[in-house]
């Protein structure tokens, strides 16, 4: 069982910054490939970035590339997402993610974390 925790949400004007921090409970953090995904009033839960068990492959929707930066650090089974540039179509509960596989997907998820509120003003 992997209980995740996310923080780091909050309000910015557009242009702004936000580092959001998902802390992992367990002692096998290091197994699981993590995401980071959103939702937003109304539409579905989209994938945003994800990182690989070591930190060497990271992978991000278009929509946040070059924007936002997922990183880990597996001494602390923390992962965070570094979000800079921030937009009003941000505006989203963001969430962590967790899965024993390579495969991370909105479908393909063992475990999420309970969210937190960023709110981009324009």
């Amino acid at each position: 069982q992997v209980q995740l925790v996310e923080s780091g949400g909050g309000l910015v004007q557009a242009g702004g910054s936000l580092r959001l921090s998902c802390a992992a409970s367990g002692r096998t953090f290091s197994r699981y490939y993590m995401g980071w995904f959103r939702q937003a009033p109304g539409k579905e839960r989209e994938f945003v970035a994800r990182i690989s068990w070591s930190g060497g492959i990271t992978d991000y929707a278009d929509s946040v590339k070059g924007r936002f930066t997922i990183s880990r650090d597996n001494a602390k089974n923390t992962v965070y997402l570094q979000m800079n540039s921030l937009k009003p179509e941000d505006t989203a509960v963001y969430y962590c993610a967790a899965r024993d596989a390579a495969t991370l997907t909105s479908r393909s998820v063992d475990y999420w974390g309970q969210g937190t509120q960023v709110t981009v003003s324009s």
